[in-house]
C-alpha cells in the first residue's frame, strides 16, 4: 500500500510544479525546456521501475520525426526520458486533468481526426516543431495494442507525415522506432504476459495502473532503424510501406529476443 501511495503523492505534488516551471520557461523565453521535460520523465521511469535499453542509434544532432508503434501510456515516459521530444496525440488528451496541461507545455501536437481543418493545423504544428529543432514522435498505428504485434499504419497519419515533409523547407528526416516491454524482474515475458503491461482497448486506467505497480521491475527495449529522408517528391504509399515494415521488423526482432537495428523496409 505504501508504494502506490508514494507514487500518487509524487505525481500529484511534482506535476503541478513541473507545469509551473515549464510555463515560466516558456513565458520568459528561457533555455532548459528539454532538460526539464526529459528529467521529469526520467524520474517517473525510475519511480515506476523501468529498466530501459536502447538498440540502434537515434539521431540527436538535428530534429527528427520518429515514427513508432504504440503499446501503453508508459511509452510517453520511456521515450521522453531518452531525449527532449514532442509527441503527436489525440485532441482529447489536452482536456485530461494535469496530463493535458503537462502535454501542452511539453509541445505536444494535438490532432482532432474528426475535423479536417484541425488535421491541417496539426501538420503545421508538426512542421513548426521540427523547424524549431524539436524532434517529434508519431504513433502511426493511431492507437495502442497488446504489445505482441504492430497494427497497420493509418493512411491518414502517414499522409500527414508526407504532407509535413512537403511543407518543410528542406524536407524532413524520419526515423523508424519501436518500443517493446520484454521482461518482468528479468524474466522474459511471453505472449500471454505482454498484455498485462499494455494499456489498450477499453481498459480502465486505475485498475490497470494499480496492477501495473505490483509487477516490479519492467525491462523496456527502444530500437531505432535506418533514417529515411522525405520531401515533396516522396511517394506516400512507398513511405508507408517502408515505415510500417521497418517498425514491424524492429518489433518482431526484439520480441523474438534478437534486438538489433534493421534497415527501413525489411
Amino acid at each position: 500500500m505504501l508504494y502506490p501511495l508514494f507514487v500518487a503523492i509524487f505525481f500529484f505534488t511534482m506535476t503541478p510544479l513541473v507545469i509551473a516551471l515549464q510555463w515560466t520557461i516558456g513565458k520568459l523565453g528561457l533555455p532548459g525546456w528539454g532538460t526539464v521535460a526529459s528529467g521529469y520523465y526520467a524520474v517517473l521511469c525510475k519511480l515506476l521501475r523501468f529498466k530501459i535499453r536502447i538498440v540502434g542509434e537515434p539521431i540527436r544532432d538535428r530534429a527528427v520525426l520518429f515514427v513508432s508503434n504504440h503499446v501503453s501510456w508508459a511509452d510517453i515516459l520511456v521515450i521522453g526520458s531518452i531525449a527532449p521530444i514532442a509527441f503527436v496525440s489525440k485532441a482529447e488528451v489536452g482536456n485530461w486533468p494535469l496530463v493535458g496541461p503537462t502535454a501542452r507545455l511539453q509541445r505536444t501536437v494535438f490532432v482532432d481526426r474528426t475535423r479536417r481543418q484541425q488535421t491541417g493545423d496539426a501538420i503545421a504544428d508538426m512542421v513548426q516543431r521540427l523547424e524549431s529543432d524539436i524532434s517529434v514522435v508519431l504513433f502511426a498505428e493511431g492507437t495502442s495494442n497488446d504489445g505482441n504485434r504492430v497494427l497497420p499504419f493509418r493512411s491518414a497519419l502517414i499522409g500527414a507525415v508526407r504532407e509535413a515533409a512537403s511543407r518543410a523547407e528542406t524536407g524532413i528526416i524520419i526515423q523508424p522506432m519501436s518500443i517493446c516491454y520484454t521482461a518482468i524482474h528479468g524474466i522474459p515475458m511471453g505472449r500471454q504476459h505482454r498484455p498485462l503491461i499494455a494499456w489498450y482497448g477499453d481498459l480502465d486506467f486505475l485498475p490497470h495502473f494499480k496492477a501495473f505497480l505490483r509487477r516490479g521491475v519492467i525491462d523496456v527495449v527502444v530500437s531505432y532503424g535506418e533514417p529515411i529522408a522525405a520531401d515533396a517528391s516522396t511517394d506516400r504509399k512507398k513511405l508507408a510501406r517502408q515505415l510500417e515494415g521497418a517498425v514491424r521488423g524492429l518489433t518482431t526482432s526484439t520480441l523474438l529476443g534478437r534486438p538489433r537495428p534493421l534497415h527501413a523496409g525489411r
